[in-house]
């Protein structure tokens, strides 16, 4: 199970960037959904992206926090983020 999900879109340039940021921290651990494949993730995420969901969680928005994120990803699904 994936438990790290990038929401982006084509032609973004921040989208690009965490996906870079993705890849070096986060190998096959992650996926991209784009925002405008649904009218769900258009309303929910559309200004915002990209959107960094972690276990199906927002995790946060704009750039990768990377630190943290290397921290959670550490942690078991599940159990409580700091």
């Amino acid at each position: 199970m994936t438990r790290v999900t990038l929401i982006s879109r084509a032609g973004c340039h921040l989208c690009e960037v965490a996906e870079q940021t993705l890849d070096r921290i986060a190998p096959g651990q992650w996926t991209r959904v784009d925002v405008d494949s649904s009218i769900e993730l258009q309303r929910d995420y559309d200004d915002r992206v990209p959107v960094v969901l972690l276990d199906g969680k927002e995790h946060g928005y704009w750039r990768v926090e990377e630190a943290r994120l290397i921290r959670d990803l550490a942690r078991q699904p599940g159990e409580p983020r700091l």
